[in-house]
């Protein structure tokens, strides 16, 4: 359990607490049981990217504002110099960076992804309301997509809908970096 994990689970237990949902009434919108729901409040459970954009739109609110518990201080624009964007620390394989952290009311979440080779694990599958682009930046990746597996190379790009079940491997022996663009 980290620090990280912690305040985000605070920051999920006040909202909740403000908009006045019950544990189980908040684990029965996500779908997900009432004491896996706890063990994310808690700080005892790390988070899916679904799994926040998930309580984001329950809650009216950023991801971001979930992940740093800082609103956005700009409105119509966002610029991100090279190697800058918002460090989101969820697994030790994968680097997010959001790249329009500081843009309220925004329609899509851009992120820089990067994932780290894991040899031999199969990949958990998540799944959040919208749709996705993601574009591989550099290194191969196999996207998992229900029941389906397409590798990916530099150059090639993948659009779904994020409410069916995907995840993201890295293949090979670099990471995997794409640029994934999550929608509203």
């Amino acid at each position: 359990m980290t620090d990280q994990l912690q305040e985000i689970g605070a920051r999920l237990g006040a909202l909740r607490d403000i908009f006045d949902i019950s544990a189980e009434k908040m684990a029965q919108r996500m779908k997900i049981s009432v004491d896996e729901y706890t063990a994310y409040e808690s700080g005892q459970r790390d988070f899916s990217f679904s799994f926040l954009q998930n309580a984001a739109q329950i809650f009216s609110v950023d991801v971001v504002d979930i992940i740093s518990g800082e609103s956005p201080k700009l409105t119509k624009c966002a610029l991100v110099r090279k190697g800058e964007g918002y460090d989101i620390e969820r697994r030790k394989a994968y680097d997010y960076k959001h790249l329009a952290f500081t843009f309220s009311s925004k329609k899509a979440d851009p992120f820089l992804v990067t994932v780290e080779p894991k040899q031999g694990e199969k990949p958990t599958l998540h799944s959040h309301d919208g749709q996705e682009f993601n574009y591989m930046v550099s290194g191969k990746m196999e996207f998992h997509f229900e029941n389906i597996v397409y590798e990916l190379n530099e150059g090639d790009s993948v659009y779904f809908d994020s409410g069916v079940p995907h995840a993201m491997k890295a293949i090979g022996e670099q990471p995997a970096k794409f640029l994934a663009v999550v929608i509203n």
